[in-house]
């Protein structure tokens, strides 16, 4: 059963008539029926969604479009959504803030932690008078006599505390002392402190264990007291995460002690905090634009934001034990296909694994850059559901907030479906080379139809050399062609033309393996509207490629090609010819960005000036060089060397050329 996400409110803008104002008191019921076809509100394709940021206006655009409003505050789990560490009002979520001089022992469970205690049988919750050390009254107090359990012998024989904070935050100090008439008498004299940060990738790593076999955590002492005769006891702890802290005390070893008040005080942020919003249905599967955000952090913070798109409403696969070994099933004993409320049906020990959905969902995108305020939203196909994640990086004095998300998607498309492949799949990089994309279009009665076709490129593409449609060649026209590809103009692409194979020559390079050349197309009538992107698949049967991915034939050459400088003699005397040196390259086969640098050297091998320090990935790439120092000085006539460094995984490769200076 799918969710509807409920908004606050939904604005859907409309265009009245002039009848409106001149209906007649009587008429025909046909006339009623052509007067409601003409002042009935306009549903518009474009819809803007925005959580939080409830006391904003909306956006201002020049088109009408629908306007959803969410709030952070709906985040709710049989939903997929989450709220962990976070602080949530209706115009803001941040990382939940601890106050310095608030004592956060007796406040731990309310927000998710725990106080845990070592007996016989393991950790367990704290009982009975162990209240005594966080029920705020310092004339009540915990005795370190022995008196706890102990069964044949077994168990701990010192006292442990376990204080859980269900997250990672930052701890300032503990403080803890006796009740005031035995401060002289009942002091701790020997005692340790430990500190967890949580991370299960260091278990068994830390220095000191507290538990037993399958009940245990392990610890890094940062205090190990041996000879104390203070009853105040106050020590600061070290400016870093900490998920559980551990106390330890023998008893009986010095005489009896006590503990009147345990505090633990912390500073500033949750180390880590996420929101996941709800899974949200755009009503139909939609052409998904623009992610756009407002909040500020702090130099040191972080707040990476992330996008997963799908088909259905829960991105999870359940999984059930059938106890018959290490068999799983993704079904209930009633034989019908688990969800989450099925899933929660089962008896503890029956509910096995939840793996994410990928047949109908991909996986959460690598994070955007949060100081760019907007990015493209996952583009691979029509989607009817979208999940936003926040996750929250902090440290003592740095922290960040999120004002609102707001996003834009299309319902209907321009096409129901549009299957896109390229061809040859296979090519030599850096060799201009003739492909031929093509599109399988299906379009519905309501869709809006397209008549541009946008294609991304490595570089920029030589030619745009034909357009056919149906096997027939068509007139087009390019209207953008750069280093990022092109777009041309095609007969207007509606219902009677389902089915029609699209296809288009031109011709390009490819630097790098399995690169994707991406498409998408609109409707020119409708600018405001989102372009839909192609979905890579089967689109000509008669050809063997099924998408737009293009393999590299020859893995052999360098990383570094193509390294070219025009003119090899430039003269940058200010006559506008020839002043600057423009430097060309290729990189090629690399997976991930990686730091290239251009500099000059005399010929001598004196670094003179510093052309361009940067990332950069596979592609064509051009910088220039003025023929000045560092210092804005023009440098003497002569002849340079300019070189290229690219640090790769393999280590640094280099490339060198020479350039003449003359004025």
């Amino acid at each position: 059963m799918s969710h509807k996400t409920t908004p606050l409110y939904i604005r859907r803008p409309q265009r009245l008539s002039k009848y409106h104002t001149y209906l007649p008191a009587v008429c025909p019921v046909w006339s009623l029926f052509i007067l409601y076809l003409i002042t009935a509100p306009t549903i518009h394709a474009l819809t803007i969604y925005r959580i939080g940021g409830e006391d904003l206006p909306q956006p201002a655009l020049e088109a009408p479009y629908d306007f959803v409003q969410l709030s952070w505050q709906e985040v709710d789990p049989a939903r997929h959504g989450k709220s962990e560490l976070l602080s949530i009002q209706p115009e803001q979520i941040a990382p939940q803030t601890m106050d310095p001089n608030t004592n956060l022992t007796p406040l731990l469970e309310e927000f998710g932690g725990r106080i845990m205690v070592l007996e016989w049988n393991g950790w367990q919750q704290w009982r009975d008078d162990d209240l005594w050390i966080f029920d705020g009254d310092p004339e009540t107090a915990y005795l370190g006599d022995g008196h706890y359990l102990r069964v044949a012998g077994y168990g701990p024989q010192n006292k442990y505390w376990l204080f859980d904070f269900g997250g990672r935050f930052f701890i300032d100090r503990v403080r803890f002392y006796p009740r005031e008439r035995f401060q002289s008498t009942r002091f701790v004299g020997q005692f340790l402190i430990g500190i967890n940060d949580g991370d299960p990738l260091k278990k068994g790593t830390r220095a000191y264990t507290a538990g037993w076999r399958g009940s245990d955590f392990d610890f890094d002492i940062v205090h190990s007291i041996s000879e104390n005769t203070l009853p105040l006891i106050e020590l600061k702890l070290p400016q870093e995460p900490v998920q559980q802290l551990l106390f330890e005390a023998p008893e009986n070893a010095r005489g009896i002690w006590e503990i009147a008040e345990f505090e633990i005080y912390g500073t500033g942020a949750a180390s880590q905090a996420t929101y996941i919003s709800n899974v949200i249905d755009l009503g139909a599967p939609a052409a998904l634009g623009h992610l756009s955000w407002q909040g500020q952090k702090d130099t040191e913070a972080r707040i990476d934001l992330s996008v997963r798109t799908g088909d259905d409403n829960d991105p999870n696969t359940y999984w059930r034990s059938t106890f018959r070994g290490s068999e799983l099933s993704r079904f209930d004993t009633e034989g019908r296909e688990l969800d989450l409320s099925g899933y929660k049906r089962l008896e503890r020990g029956a509910q096995a694994n939840i793996s994410p959905d990928t047949r109908n969902w991909n996986f959460w995108g690598a994070p955007f850059d949060f100081n760019a305020n907007s990015a493209s939203l996952p583009n691979d196909k029509l989607r009817r559901f979208i999940q936003i994640k926040a996750d929250f990086h902090s440290t003592a004095q740095a922290k960040g907030q999120l004002n609102y998300l707001q996003f834009s998607v299309s319902v209907p498309p321009v096409a129901s479906t549009t299957l896109a492949e390229i061809s040859p799949a296979r090519v030599a990089p850096q060799t201009p080379t003739l492909f031929t994309f093509k599109i399988e279009p299906h379009l519905a009665a309501q869709d809006l139809g397209f008549d541009r076709l946008a294609i991304d490129t490595p570089a920029r593409a030589q030619a745009i050399e034909s357009v056919r449609i149906g096997g027939v060649e068509v007139d087009f026209e390019i209207v953008r062609l750069d280093e990022k590809g092109f777009e041309v103009t095609l007969p207007h692409m509606t219902q009677e033309r389902t089915g029609e194979l699209l296809e288009v020559d031109f011709r390009s390079e490819v630097f790098a393996y399995s690169t994707v050349f991406s498409g998408r197309i609109r409707n020119s009538a409708h600018p405001f509207e989102i372009a839909q992107p192609l979905t890579p698949g089967d689109a000509d049967q008669r050809n063997e490629s099924n998408g737009l991915r293009v393999d590299l034939l020859d893995l052999q050459r360098d990383i570094i090609a193509g390294f070219t400088v025009h003119p090899p003699a430039f003269t940058p005397n200010g006559d506008l010819i020839n002043d600057t040196a423009q430097i060309e390259y290729d990189l090629l086969y690399l997976i991930d960005a990686i730091a290239v640098e251009i500099t000059a050297y005399d010929l001598a091998g004196r670094k003179v000036a510093h052309i361009f320090t940067g990332q950069a990935d596979s592609g064509r790439f051009t910088s220039q060089w003025d023929g000045k120092d560092p210092t804005g000085r023009l440098l003497p006539p002569g002849l340079y060397l300019l070189r290229l460094t690219a640090d790769t995984d393999q280590g640094e490769k280099h490339s060198q050329r020479i350039v003449s200076l003359v004025y």
